[in-house]
């Protein structure tokens, strides 16, 4: 059972998170504690598996990078660990990931790169290619952007109070 503390830093943490000098400060504020006290009781709730991940979720285009692509690599498996951590060291890459291959789909390693335009995206994309031992690769552009959205709990009672 969750204390009605507990349940009100949850609520808190699957919202924004203030964009300030010390949002963990603010959130603490609002719960009437300490920024320690809410920083251990958060490492505990994580400790007790209640909390299992903490993200934040970047609205790319509202951010200026208009042109989002998935590039995937065919890397030879042995080589996948290493050119994997060598391509998610760039900062325009913001997912790097292994994915098994299938008969029609030859392609092995996944990275998500963001740029201002399509041209800034495709010379980033020839960098990685070059780290990547000019490995075959394809570009899959986004069109469109859909909602980020994670899940909710303790809702019906927020609802309730509201």
């Amino acid at each position: 059972m969750l204390s009605p503390q507990e349940i009100e830093i949850v609520r808190l943490l699957q919202g924004d998170i203030p964009l300030t000098e010390r949002p963990f400060a603010d959130l603490a504020d609002q719960l009437n504690m300490t920024e320690v006290e809410l920083l251990e009781k958060i490492e505990k709730m994580q400790q007790w598996g209640i909390i299992r991940r903490f993200g934040a979720i970047l609205r790319h285009r509202q951010a200026g990078m208009q042109a989002n692509a998935m590039v995937v690599w065919i890397i030879p498996e042995a080589e996948v660990e290493r050119v994997g951590k060598q391509l998610a060291a760039f900062p325009a890459v913001t997912h790097c990931y292994q994915r098994p291959t299938a008969p029609d789909w030859p392609y092995n390693l996944y990275t998500m790169v963001h740029a201002r335009t399509q041209t800034e995206c495709t010379a980033l994309v020839q960098e990685l290619a070059a780290v990547a031992g000019q490995a075959e690769h394809r570009l899959l552009y986004g069109l469109e952007e859909y909602k980020k959205t994670s899940m909710r709990y303790f809702a019906e009672e927020e609802e309730a109070q509201n």
